[in-house]
């Protein structure tokens, strides 16, 4: 066998108090490390910068963090392109400086996820370079070939996300190879058993380096199908761009066979088999348009597969109205009632959500409560903590190849991954000494960190007295809810478990409302986070952009 193993784990492995159970209603904090903090001055951010700013994390209160792609890397997709799995990019540190990331966080009480590439490599990969070069090395079979159709065009229709054919030709084997994104990432054939133990040799070299899980990037593009079948079209009326820019036609297909294959269950078992000893957890990215829910609920549901995974509801272009979210939670709970969600509005991939909903400020935190009164985890992108909006990028400045490749219809991705301001009055916001990879945005720096602490009025702030009313009040966490209601533009469910009973209700509209409060009697909670339980024959009255936050205990 090929151990991809190119460094030990350290004699001594800092390690959390086991609990299995520990991802379960978990606030997780995502860093995107290029634009977190650099400390030698080369405009990248890096290990040792996370490291230094993980004070800042833990005063958010959140369980753990996950730290985007740091693996070695040509960076043509800024890390999400693997050429060796087991070591650190020398841009970002060493594995020493991991080993610094995973004490720390420790010591502070968060838990460490790291975001495993697995669908992927980059083309400058060992595996793919040996693949690549004849038809019958050792390795000939890791990746996904096929010959060309009698024409020579490729084998089939499928399309990668990144536009254009998924396939392209290689003129060493006289073949075409899988690729689901850029043409520098050439698809792992997980129909070859070597593959995967090599693969779950990578997640065991990380979990005996001290990890407590994994997010895995594109989960359910691990195998596609074996027969390489057309993808069907799809009608144009079930159409959307959560998943690619409506610019590219990749939406344009029913995407059956280049992804979501029933063959993943048995690998995700596997994997999950691995993280048990440890007491890890993964949380998986369901990238699907039209089968999202029902694929997180495959694949978390029976307690043998992946803990939690997060699909793209929450991540769409329109805004989470209240029906949309009383829809979610509907479709959820008959795709498999014991399926466990990790809900996020932000990450790496999409235009912020203030700017993409065009949230005003009081706008923004009733979506930030709401989101930590829903029953699933949550995962918060960094710089969501300061209510940052999306960066404006200009065209020079552009280094996502995506935007580059769309523009000007398609910005890309970079709006999303400036890099963060520490420090207003400080050059470059405090990141770096050297010039940032992607510029810093003017727009960002009266929101930088310093300025919001000195601000009690400050969004930083209210995600914090958001976070510790999930944390004083478990069942916001793990608890049962009635389903999510919609009435109007309100939103409303009742959180429910052997100790509490939390009434939530949410406005998420520019008019006043009003929703029914159940019999009983309600304790207000959440008051400083702008919360109104007052009710006049039995209704809540919610001016805009209002939540009411009531308790009741058992014995009520």
């Amino acid at each position: 066998m090929n151990t991809p193993v190119s460094a030990s784990a350290p004699a001594a492995v800092s390690r959390m108090p086991k609990d299995p159970n520990w991802w379960r209603g978990a606030v997780i904090y995502q860093i995107y490390p290029r634009s977190y903090q650099d400390t030698d001055g080369d405009g990248i951010g890096d290990l040792r910068g996370i490291v230094k700013r993980l004070p800042h994390i833990a005063s958010l209160g959140v369980d753990a963090i996950w730290i985007s792609p740091f693996f070695t890397s040509p960076m043509k997709d800024f890390g999400y392109d693997v050429s060796d799995y087991c070591d650190v990019d020398p841009m970002f540190g060493t594995l020493a400086d991991f080993d610094a990331v995973v004490e720390t966080a420790h010591s502070l009480g968060i838990r460490v996820m790291i975001d495993l590439v697995l669908s992927h490599t980059a083309e400058a990969h060992p595996w793919f370079v040996e693949s690549r070069s004849s038809r019958d090395n050792p390795k000939s079979d890791w990746y996904v070939w096929a010959d060309a159709k009698p024409d020579g065009t490729p084998p089939n229709n499928w399309l990668s996300i990144f536009g254009g054919s998924a396939w392209q030709w290689d003129g060493r084997r006289m073949q075409y190879y899988l690729h689901n994104f850029l043409t520098s990432q050439p698809d792992l054939n997980f129909h070859n058993a070597e593959v995967q133990e090599a693969l779950l040799d990578v997640e065991r070299f990380w979990l005996k380096r001290g990890v407590d899980g994994f997010r895995l990037d594109t989960i359910n593009f691990y195998f596609a199908d074996a027969q390489l079948r057309d993808n069907p079209a799809l009608p144009p009326e079930r159409r959307n761009d959560s998943i690619a820019p409506g610019v590219n036609p990749y939406n344009w297909q029913e995407h059956l066979y280049s992804k979501n294959q029933p063959e993943n269950l048995d690998f995700l078992k596997r994997f999950r088999a691995e993280l048990e000893p440890y007491g890890a957890a993964a949380v998986g990215e369901v990238g699907d348009a039209q089968r999202g829910l029902e694929i997180m609920a495959e694949y978390t549901s029976g307690g043998d597969k992946v803990q939690m995974c997060y699909p793209f509801e929450m991540l769409q272009p329109p805004r989470l109205t209240a029906a949309a979210a009383a829809d979610t939670f509907y479709r959820l709970s008959h795709a498999a009632p014991d399926a466990w969600p990790c809900w996020s509005y932000s990450n790496h991939d999409v235009e912020r959500h203030p700017t993409r909903w065009k949230l005003s400020a009081e706008a923004t935190r009733v979506y930030t409560t709401m989101l930590m009164c829903f029953r699933g985890s949550v995962c918060l992108y960094q710089g969501e903590e300061l209510g940052l909006p999306e960066a404006e990028v200009a065209f020079e400045d552009l280094q996502d190849p995506y935007g580059i490749e769309f523009w000007p219809e398609y910005k890309g991705r970079d709006g999303c991954r400036t890099p963060i301001a520490w420090d207003g009055s400080a050059p470059n916001g405090g990141f770096s000494e050297g010039k940032p990879w992607l510029p810093v945005s003017p727009k960002h720096l009266p929101r930088a960190v310093a300025e919001q602490e000195a601000d009690p009025e400050a969004i930083l702030h209210h995600y914090r007295r958001a976070i510790a009313l999930r944390h004083d009040h478990p069942v916001l966490a793990t608890g049962e809810h009635d389903g999510v209601h919609s009435r109007g533009d309100v939103v409303h469910f009742v959180r429910f478990d052997a100790n509490e009973t939390i009434f939530c209700a949410f406005n998420l509209g520019e008019e006043p409302a009003e929703v029914p409060l159940p019999e009983g009697a309600w304790a207000p909670i959440g008051t400083d986070l702008g919360t109104v339980t007052k009710a006049e024959n039995g209704l809540i009255h919610l001016g805009p952009w209002q939540c009411c936050l009531a308790l009741r205990r058992p014995a009520d």
